[in-house]
């Protein structure tokens, strides 16, 4: 069973579809080969996902940025403290559902390859620095794109661009707005995350 230590900055949907996903293979008593189990829910601000994880037992942990120094600092104190917990909690892989902050040193090359990301469009298209939430999804519309989804992607170093595992599409309407696009995506990311955790459990679990 691989544990994953899943790591939010806000409301949680996708925290709660893999704690129904995960809850769900429970109850049938199967010991899958892709199977997984939260094992911490880690935030960096004060969210609605926390009180998710806290409905159903999971235990909760923050990574808080500290206050006035820089950016890049502020970073880098945010990803030692989820390295620190991570291990504390025996996680085998991270995944990041709507984690705002970019993490770099040592948690990305001691996870390497066992972290994922869901990022709301069809990469290597409108990632980077910048592209969360409605700015990603303004992006599409201004481009004229005729489809948009999500991403699952194992995190390297750099900002969206690790290996993609798979992706969702849907398609772009006429009279969208960033916030109608947003919402048909959020349906299919819901089943991408899950999708994405069970093919990274998979792979753990076969390299073991």
């Amino acid at each position: 069973m691989t544990r994953i230590a899943v790591l939010v900055s806000g409301g949680g949907t996708n925290l709660q579809a893999l704690i129904d996903a995960a809850e769900a293979n429970a109850a049938t008593g199967r010991k899958e080969y892709d199977a997984y189990e939260i094992a911490i829910v880690i935030a960096d601000r004060e969210c609605y996902a926390t009180e998710r994880a806290k409905k159903h037992g999971i235990p909760v942990a923050y990574a808080l940025p500290p206050a006035g120094v820089p950016r890049a600092d502020a970073r880098r104190a945010v990803s030692d403290r989820v390295l620190a917990l991570a291990r504390d909690s025996k996680a085998d892989a991270l995944v990041l559902a709507g984690f705002l902050t970019i993490m770099s040193g040592e948690v990305i090359s001691d996870y390497a390859n066992r972290i994922v990301n869901l990022h709301p469009a069809l990469l290597p298209k409108f990632g980077g620095k910048g592209m969360w939430g409605h700015h990603v999804h303004e992006a599409v519309l201004a481009s004229g794109d005729a489809e948009s989804g999500c991403t699952v992607h194992l995190v390297d170093d750099g900002c969206d661009t690790g290996a993609t595992l798979l992706q969702k599409r849907v398609p772009v309407v006429a009279g969208d707005t960033p916030e109608t696009l947003a919402e048909r995506i959020s349906h299919v990311e819901h089943e991408a995350i899950v999708e994405g955790v069970r093919l990274l459990a998979k792979k753990l679990t076969a390299a073991s």
